[in-house]
């Protein structure tokens, strides 16, 4: 049971990739904008998650439409004044669309844009800026936690689970919200740890694998044999101390199964709540490339293909019953037959 995501290419690390696309190169007759402009959310490229995502998806489009683009890390420690630098930098160098990677953007996307009306912005993860130029692209992350929540609880041995949210915002307690309620819909009483790195994304919560790692070690002492993380960069700590015990982990956002940087350890992966953000980051430039941007929120669903829960893990497959489960609890939100609670 698949969403169709958009395969992650190896990222490296850095500060900022420069044009690597031939801006020339405008088929459809209605693109001129010098090429897409990113600005990752904290954690940067290389979480092998949320950012790595949209990556995906700003490579598939600078492949596909023959335009280049330019993509920019966040820096430790930083204002909402330097999220509009950024942003201000990118709009000024002709790029279009910018694209800000994560809800923290919404400030400085709302000040940008109106400034530069005729370049199409998207922000991943809000909905709270409303604009003729903007695009709020969200997803129904309860959805696809609910099934990583019907996973574990029919994986577990214990009836023992834990829930790892890397910073405690409303965002997280959404992803926690469905992987509760899934888990209970298959085990009312089972036992669930939870726990938020930080309280806020400046202290690391989601760049922070050894702050996952030391969670995900505490829950595992307290008996959970299957651990979901929300926490970004700071999950592959969680799936380190996961494999280390030999317990099962269940990723996000991205397939992480399938990451190289993660390899050693996706034996114990049993699947990963995803969050089609690559597809969102192609389908908003190719509005913009063809001439016809999209605008308001975009909402992606299990209706629409996009969350989803993968798997691609051999051992989830063999799994027979957890996977039976989660196919019909799929079906069932599809149907509108379950509703999955957001707090």
């Amino acid at each position: 049971m698949t969403v169709a995501v958009i395969a992650l290419a190896a990222a490296g690390c850095g500060k900022s990739s420069q044009d690597s696309g031939d801006t020339s190169a405008t088929s459809s007759g209605k693109y001129n904008g010098k090429g897409i402009g990113l600005a990752y959310d904290i954690g940067g490229k290389g979480d092998q998650s949320f950012n790595d995502a949209a990556y995906a998806g700003f490579q598939k489009a600078e492949k596909e439409f023959g335009i280049s683009g330019r993509d920019i890390e966040p820096q430790d420690g930083e204002s909402d004044a330097d999220k509009v630098q950024r942003l201000d930098t990118l709009a000024r160098a002709g790029y279009n669309p910018i694209i800000g990677v994560g809800y923290s953007y919404a400030p400085a996307v709302k000040e940008v844009a109106a400034k530069y009306p005729k370049i199409t912005f998207g922000i991943i993860d809000d909905n709270e800026v409303t604009a003729s130029n903007v695009v709020d692209m969200v997803f129904a992350a309860e959805q696809s936690s609910y099934l990583a929540g019907v996973a574990a609880a029919s994986a577990t041995k214990k009836n023992h689970i834990g829930f790892i949210g890397g910073v405690d915002v409303p965002l997280i307690h959404t992803f926690e919200a469905g992987f509760d309620q899934g888990a209970k819909s298959v085990n009312p009483k089972i036992k669930i740890e939870s726990q938020y790195l930080t309280q806020t994304a400046q202290e690391g919560g989601f760049s922070s694998p050894d702050k996952g790692k030391a969670a995900a070690q505490g829950q595992i002492d307290a008996g959970a044999d299957v651990i979901y993380h929300a926490a970004g960069l700071s999950g592959q700590g969680v799936i380190e101390a996961a494999a280390t015990a030999k317990v099962w982990a269940i990723g996000v956002d991205s397939d992480q199964y399938s990451q190289s940087a993660l390899a050693k350890y996706k034996d114990y992966i049993l699947g990963s709540a995803l969050k089609n953000v690559g597809g969102a980051v192609y389908d908003l430039v190719k509005s913009v490339y063809q001439g016809k941007p999209e605008t308001g929120v975009v909402e992606g669903t299990l209706k629409t293909g996009g969350v989803g829960f993968a798997d691609t893990n051999p051992k989830y497959k063999a799994l027979t019953k957890v996977v039976a489960a989660v196919d019909k609890a799929k079906q069932e939100i599809i149907d509108g037959k379950v509703t999955v609670a957001t707090k």
